[in-house]
């Protein structure tokens, strides 16, 4: 059986950046499930479907009009609508709040769900996500809830802002933080929760190279 590593948590974690790490480390693959997702809300957007229209999105599925891939090459991911590489389409601020729309219904997630399922079994993965540990990888090989305190993710995502030329406001970017935890957590489909198995990393006090190194002695203890 493959290896399979799932890492939870909430927005602003680091779950992307420190997963890349993990996997080059390990020298497995990282699904970005996410961008899974923004491929069907670049779908919607290109159907001229608002994807905020639940039925008209799961109409759109159930048609089988939407096809999303995932492909490696040289151990990163492209991400494939219909058979094209849509890597630089899904990730404009249009396209993010389209996948933020259409990730809330049932339908959508059942089949992405479906899909990351049969990418795990075909070769040893590491999976991030809100409900990877929960729903989509239940029975992993190891489970692990990234997270730490609002404060610190704020502050991150406004170095990151600052370091872009970007202008932003520490208190504005924590009230967004604070605000998507809570959607996160009390949404009906597939909520973010720890798994009753999984380790708690906090990184609240740690460096990134202090987080992945905590990570892979978690993964080695545990499939020792």
């Amino acid at each position: 059986m493959f290896l399979s590593i799932a890492v939870d948590g909430p927005v602003g974690a680091g779950k992307s950046t420190v997963c890349d790490a993990v996997c080059a480390k390990l020298n497995i693959l990282h699904l970005d499930t996410g961008a899974m997702y923004r491929a069907v809300g670049l779908a919607a957007l290109d159907a001229g479907i608002d994807p905020r229209d639940e039925k008209a999105v799961v109409d759109m599925l159930e048609k089988g009009r939407v096809r999303v891939d995932v492909r490696y090459a040289d151990g990163r991911q492209t991400t494939l609508l219909n058979g094209v590489a849509v890597d630089q389409r899904i990730r404009t601020q249009e396209v993010g709040s389209a996948a933020s729309a259409v990730s809330r219904y049932p339908a959508v997630r059942r089949a992405m769900v479906a899909r990351q399922r049969e990418l795990a079994r075909e070769q040893p993965m590491l999976l991030d996500g809100r409900d990877i540990g929960t729903v989509v990888l239940p029975d992993a090989s190891v489970k692990i809830f990234l997270t730490s305190s609002a404060e610190v993710r704020a502050k991150r995502r406004l170095s990151q802002l600052q370091e872009s030329g970007q202008s932003a406001s520490y208190d504005e970017i924590l009230r967004e933080v604070r605000q998507r935890d809570a959607q996160d957590e009390n949404r009906e489909t597939d909520p973010l929760r720890k798994a009753e198995d999984a380790v708690v990393v906090d990184s609240t006090h740690l460096t990134f190279d202090e987080t992945v190194d905590t990570i892979l002695r978690l993964i080695e203890a545990i499939k020792a």
